[in-house]
């Protein structure tokens, strides 16, 4: 969001531009009769005004004159004024209920485009932006939106239109009355103009604040157990409230002059029907061609000339919050998407007779890369997991490099270990593998091709991922499971979960496989979670694993169990483990060494033993604590 002179947030430039495009796209027609509506509704108001000219002059004053009054044409007057205002009545409802869903379908869309857009944002988005803030987009900014479309556009445009056709109508009456209301009116513009830019630019940063206020409530939420852990409740409270207090004092501010607004603006109208009538009945007690029909239906008509007025100042806050909204909206989808050269794709293959491979629709169990050249030919590539590292270089910032030199080879079936501190990139080098981020330098070669030849979603498809910190939606245990492969039958659900060791438990649950899990699955325990994560890796059965601390919150007892399945699920496919307990690395074919981002020893466990270096000491120290 941009910035202006006092370092408060002003509305990006074109946002209003963009926003209408919005609105218009996909309800012209809709919007065509709300204009319509308006101006019968406009037409209805000011000709019933007028009409009052006719009924005090024309009707009641020789009523009164008469000894046996006859009401009949006053009768057919006051029925006339009836229709007028029942066909305003009858527009303004229609132009309302129509707008309610134009407002409703374009939120829609916007939260459809917004939640379409996010889904091809890159990792590192999520990774430097609050996630309480990006939610506040699609709630409260959102919302904003909502009041200015469903009310305050119509009401803008029903007021401007009002403006204009009283205006006319009150120059015909007398210019003299109508130079006093212009009068009162730039009083009241002056007004509006001061009063609006002050709470504006509060308004606009009322909804930074509260973006700010609900990642921050996000961060708690999530944390609350470490709060409770480090007794981190008071400073917590104080950090909250230093940004309740932040909020609270542009909202205040905000609003102070909003509230102010209406009351001085009701006080100037009064003050200008006061006003009115005095020189009016002046001008027609010295004869300059006024009735009094005529002033009281110029009275009638400079009040439904300045409440228009009035109503534009008031729906005129609704409107920079909202554009204050649609700004924050526009920033998020304007965010660079992935991007993804890629152009060789994953396919299910089968052999054909003379050995070679080629594309078929049935799940073969075999799948291959699907390369086009230029010549216009088309060679297909069996996958097998053979993962290589050429002298690769990676920085998250330009000036802090992360990983150095970085050359490894994994062949298919091998198992490759990752072990060091915390911070030596050992989860970086598995986010490189699936081009969550891109190298700097180097070569990173699948089966010999060049990732970033690959389609980033079908490099992916091939990688089953079981991450240190789990993640279950809300759904039952068989459907986050069927998460890794949403075609997996229950059959095969099943298996995946024996795979892993997790049926027992599963089987023991209240409604078994059906049981619904919310919340992250917190009624289960961290190993329990973290055993419905590996199932969910093994029915979508790829060539290449990728178990970073998977097994990290499972006791020892489960993990053994756990060992076993994931034995099972290792065999044949290429493995890359990161894991801080050693013993479970033992097996590895290779056992990569990290510090600083850089390769320090490799080579299989009694390889590095003998060696009596870094992963000695590690090994060693390991088994001393334990």
């Amino acid at each position: 969001m941009n910035e202006n002179k006092k370092g408060a947030p002003r509305a990006a430039k074109g946002t209003a531009g963009r926003l209408f495009r919005l609105i218009v796209e996909g309800n012209t027609l809709r919007l065509v009769v709300v204009l319509v509506a308006i101006l019968i509704s406009a037409a209805a108001s000011v000709g019933a005004s007028v009409f009052l000219e006719s009924l005090i002059d024309d009707y009641i004053k020789p009523l009164l004159l008469q000894d046996v009054p006859v009401f009949t044409g006053l009768v057919h007057a006051l029925m006339g004024m009836a229709v007028l205002y029942l066909a305003g009545l009858l527009a303004t409802y229609l132009y309302n209920r129509i707008m309610v869903t134009v407002s409703q379908r374009t939120l829609k869309g916007i939260r459809d485009t917004l939640f379409s857009h996010m889904q091809a944002l890159p990792i590192r988005y999520f990774d430097t932006h609050p996630h309480g803030d990006i939610m506040s987009v699609y709630t409260n900014d959102v919302d904003t939106l909502r009041q200015m479309i469903s009310q305050s556009i119509p009401q803008a445009m029903s007021s401007v239109i009002t403006i204009l056709a009283v205006f006319f109508s009150m120059l015909v009456m007398s210019w003299q009355l109508t130079i006093v209301v212009l009068v009162c009116v730039a009083v009241m513009l002056v007004m509006v103009r001061v009063i609006a830019r002050r709470s504006g630019t509060f308004f606009i940063q009322q909804q930074t604040d509260l973006g700010k206020l609900n990642g921050y409530i996000e961060e708690m939420i999530e944390g609350q157990k470490v709060v409770k852990v480090f007794c981190h409740e008071q400073k917590a409270k104080e950090d909250f409230d230093k940004l309740n207090d932040t909020l609270a004092g542009s909202a205040r501010k905000a609003n102070q002059y909003a509230n102010i607004l209406m009351p001085a603006m009701n006080n100037v109208g009064n003050l200008q029907y006061v006003v009115i009538a005095i020189i009016g009945g002046a001008i027609a007690l010295h004869g300059g061609g006024l009735t009094l029909g005529a002033i009281a239906a110029f009275l009638q008509l400079s009040k439904s000339f300045t409440q228009p007025i009035s109503q534009i100042s008031q729906q005129m806050n609704a409107i920079v919050m909202a554009l204050a909204g649609a700004s924050r909206v526009f920033e998020l989808m304007d965010e660079e998407p992935e991007q993804d050269e890629g152009y060789v794709t994953l396919v299910n293959a089968k052999y054909l007779p003379d050995g070679s491979l080629t594309e078929t629709s049935e799940r073969t169990g075999i799948w291959a890369w699907k390369h086009p050249h230029e010549n216009g030919t088309t060679t297909y590539t069996k996958l097998t997991g053979d993962v290589r590292f050429f002298d690769v270089d990676f920085a998250y910032n330009p000036d802090k490099p992360i990983l150095h030199d970085i050359t490894l080879y994994a062949k298919p079936g091998q198992k490759l270990a990752f072990v060091g501190s915390t911070g030596a990139g050992k989860t970086t080098i598995t986010n490189l593998i699936n081009r969550f981020y891109d190298i700097a330098d180097g070569k990173i070669r699948y089966d010999g091709i060049n990732i970033n030849k690959i389609k980033k979603s079908d490099l992916r498809h091939s990688l089953g991922i079981v991450l240190q910190d789990t993640n279950l939606f809300t759904g039952t245990v068989r459907e986050n499971i069927r998460y890794g492969r949403l075609d997996a039958t229950d059959e095969e659900i099943e298996v995946a979960a024996r795979l892993a060791n997790a049926d027992e438990f599963i089987r023991r649950l209240p409604q078994g496989y059906d049981t619904m899990l919310t919340d992250n699955g917190a009624s289960l325990s961290q190993g329990q979670r973290q055993l419905i994560a590996i199932a969910r890796a093994a029915v979508a059965d790829p060539p290449v694993m990728i178990l970073d601390e998977a097994t990290s919150s499972i006791d020892t007892r489960t993990e053994s169990l756990v060992q076993q399945g994931m034995d099972g699920l290792m065999y044949g496919r290429t493995v890359f483990v990161i894991a801080h307990r050693l013993s479970t690395v033992r097996n590895s074919n290779a056992i990569m060494v990290l510090e600083h981002g850089r390769i320090i020893e490799r080579g299989s466990h009694e390889e590095l033993i003998a060696q009596k270096g870094v992963y000695y000491q590690l090994y060693t120290g390991a088994f001393e604590m334990e």
